[in-house]
């Protein structure tokens, strides 16, 4: 099987052709951050007309679910609700730093589903995920190198304030699954002027372990976009 060079792209796909003649598209994620743990992902095959999320755009109802509390059955849902193929929790779990986690989404052969979309919430974080937004799969072989931003839902203020909350419009974050998290923060944020989906400012942390603004460790649980790669293989 032929196979071409490797392309790089930060969000865009740097191919000229597309079509439905793919027929497997493999994927493999990796966490990028020093201190951000992933909840579980969902990786999705589907159509031009479907979109996990808009930037600009308010958070549907499943992508807020998502965003504040990690669950994505919400989406998957939707996506296979428009004839969209679904792979969700390829890592079986949480995706700590550092590691890395290979699905083989599906055969997409004699179907529309021509674009890839990758979702996954970031722990510690209010509302923050990490997204591909309807990629276009080409139809040349390949391996193809995508770099993943972190987004804000929009949702709910980034507080910064750990106390397991997580179901939608319950303030605060779930957990903070590699430790380091502190106590009695008195909120980094009450509010969000941008209510609609947008790229994430980034945790802003504290060193005060037992008071200040977060709960989040400055040196830890910072971050700079990319905070995922996505390296897909497209089989023909």
């Amino acid at each position: 099987m032929k196979k071409t060079p490797l392309a790089i792209a930060t969000g865009l796909l740097l191919a000229t052709s597309f079509a439905s003649s793919a027929q497997r598209v493999t994927v493999e994620i990796q966490n990028l951050t020093h201190g951000i743990t992933f909840t579980p992902f969902l990786v999705a095959a589907h159509d031009g007309n479907t979109a996990l999320f808009t930037t600009g755009q308010p958070a549907s109802a499943s992508l807020q679910a998502m965003a504040e509390g990690g669950a994505i059955a919400g989406l998957s849902a939707d996506v296979q609700a428009a004839s969209g193929q679904v792979v969700e929790n390829p890592a079986g779990g949480l995706l700590a730093p550092g590691a890395s986690t290979t699905t083989t989404v599906i055969d997409t052969a004699g179907t529309t589903n021509e674009y890839l979309s990758i979702v996954a919430m970031l722990l510690p974080t209010n509302d923050g995920f990490a997204g591909l937004n309807s990629w276009r799969i080409p139809d040349e072989a390949g391996t193809y190198v995508v770099n993943l931003s972190a987004y804000d839902a929009g949702t709910e203020a980034n507080d910064e304030i750990v106390n397991g909350g997580g179901a939608p419009g319950t303030p605060g974050i779930p957990a903070a699954p590699g430790g380091f998290a502190g106590t009695g923060g008195t909120g980094a944020a009450t509010i969000d002027a941008n209510t609609n989906v947008h790229i994430h400012r980034g945790a802003l942390g504290d060193d005060d372990n037992t008071g200040g603004k977060s709960d989040l460790d400055n040196t830890v649980h910072r971050w700079l976009n990319p905070v995922v790669r996505a390296t897909i293989t497209v089989e023909i």
